[in-house]
């Protein structure tokens, strides 16, 4: 998996062109394989420090943290889970909250 950290700038541009959405987004992911064979990509998850970093100021978090909870929100994406509907939401944020609490605990 690769992990890219950038800026809005990026975020906006990746998110025209691979969603038709022109506006800057805080995480995107492209799934590149499933990652179950060794030397097999699984994918690439993009994050916009930028946003991060309002984020973070937003949920009174540390930028690291907020980091953190996008890096498991897009792996997430690459492992088949979605957002589009109010039961997987749900279903995919309490999952994220539980990783990221074990993880930043």
């Amino acid at each position: 998996m690769t992990v890219v950290l950038t800026r809005d700038q990026t975020l906006r541009r990746l998110n025209r062109t691979y969603r038709g959405k022109d506006k800057p987004t805080d995480v995107l992911s492209f799934a590149l394989g499933n990652g179950k064979d060794a030397h097999e990509p699984f994918g690439d998850v993009v994050i916009s420090v930028d946003a991060a970093a309002r984020q973070a100021t937003a949920r009174a978090a540390d930028l690291e943290d907020e980091l953190v909870r996008l890096l498991v929100h897009g792996t997430l994406h690459l492992c088949g889970h979605t957002h589009d509907e109010a039961g997987a939401s749900k279903r995919m944020h309490a999952l994220a909250r539980r990783i990221v609490d074990e993880f930043c605990a």
